[in-house]
């Protein structure tokens, strides 16, 4: 697989054109639902980092397991530094806003993995 900055700014571009313009709140715990505008926010940032990730780091390496790696670090760190921040009392740390950061992490990652296969296709096809 060769470098491919086209595909890398396509991720990117679609990673952050996703990505809500509010932080996500994290609820309390006896009103922590699963479902609701708190961890779809927690699911899009966490998924729209993790294609930004995998975009930059297509910059600079070929080799995708780099690229994915780099695509969880940046959108895990992001959920678990706010998780810290809400525990030291800043608002209400939330294994239930983890767990979407988990899950919108692999989503993400999934969504860039597969516009870069499918752009490194179409290029060979040419």
């Amino acid at each position: 697989m060769r470098w491919r900055p086209a595909a890398a700014a396509s991720v990117i571009a679609l990673a952050l054109g996703g990505a809500p313009a509010t932080p996500a709140h994290a609820a309390g715990a006896d009103d922590d639902p699963w479902w609701g505008r708190d961890k779809a926010l927690h699911f899009g940032v966490s998924a729209a980092l993790a294609g930004a990730g995998y975009g930059g780091a297509a910059l600079f390496t070929p080799r995708t397991e780099l690229r994915l790696g780099a695509g969880a670090a940046v959108a895990l760190s992001a959920g678990v530094a706010k998780e810290l921040v809400d525990l030291g009392g800043r608002g209400d740390a939330s294994w239930r806003d983890l767990t979407w950061d988990v899950v919108g992490t692999a989503t993400g990652l999934v969504v860039a993995w597969t516009i870069d296969h499918l752009v490194a296709r179409l290029s060979a096809g040419r």
